[in-house]
């Protein structure tokens, strides 16, 4: 009897079959020099250029509209999607809280990620910053602070900071990155079970990286933030653990 652990031969198949349509779709896409919110060919017209049937046309179609590359609008078409990082983020929230049901391996190396990113860029962020995006950092740690002396929790200043930080980049691609992980670090927040968070703690620690970026120390900025991921990726192995 076969394990039922392995994937039958024919069933593999299919599936790299389907995995080449979809490579295929995407190759199209750009060789068309389609842009987002462009029409796709028809389903017909895809069934001819492709050389498939319709019924593995659309099983292909579903999962490419999962992963946010088309779009289809019922009565209206298919069309190559904006930029959406919606799917991505779903998908790594989900690796997270399932790894903490193990060893919290993979929710570590998230929170690794965006450690990475955030100290690894903050220097060229800093480079590039004006003094009215320097301001606008400084107001969102006032409103923590604002927030932490009435005990009131301030998860969108917080976000707002993080992003404030790497918005003198222009990089759009960041922002969106930094967005995704930040929808996953809270996630993730949520199921090691934060319990009675320090939050005047909390304000201090973005002070301390808003002040080494106003003077304009890079090492001590990169440090500041490090140290802002370390109490959070010892309470994911503590939750892990548990």
């Amino acid at each position: 009897m076969q394990p039922s652990n392995v994937v039958p031969p024919a069933r593999f198949s299919a599936q790299a079959r389907l995995r080449a349509l979809q490579s295929d779709i995407m190759e199209l896409i750009l060789d068309r020099e389609l842009e987002p919110g462009d029409a796709l060919p028809t389903e017909n017209e895809l069934c001819l250029a492709l050389g498939v049937g319709r019924n593995t046309l659309r099983e292909s179609l579903k999962v490419l509209q999962a992963l946010g590359v088309i779009e289809i609008r019922h009565g209206f078409g298919m069309f190559v999607a904006p930029s959406n990082f919606e799917s991505l983020a779903d998908g790594l929230i989900f690796r997270g809280r399932l790894s903490l049901r193990h060893h919290g391996q993979e929710a570590r190396q998230l929170v690794d990620v965006r450690q990475a990113l955030e100290a690894g860029l903050i220097g060229s962020a800093m480079d590039e910053m004006t003094a009215g995006q320097l301001a606008a950092i400084e107001e969102s740690v006032i409103r923590m602070e604002q927030s932490a002396a009435v005990g009131e929790a301030f998860v969108e200043a917080d976000a707002e900071f993080h992003r404030r930080l790497f918005e003198p980049l222009n990089n759009e691609l960041l922002l969106n990155l930094l967005g995704v992980f930040w929808k996953v670090y809270r996630k993730i927040y949520t199921e090691v079970g934060p319990g009675v968070e320090d939050l005047p703690a909390l304000a201090a620690v973005h002070r301390n990286i808003y002040s080494a970026v106003a003077a304009g120390d890079k090492d001590r900025a990169a440090r500041e933030l490090t140290r802002h991921f370390e109490g959070f990726r010892q309470r994911v192995v503590e939750a892990a653990g548990r």
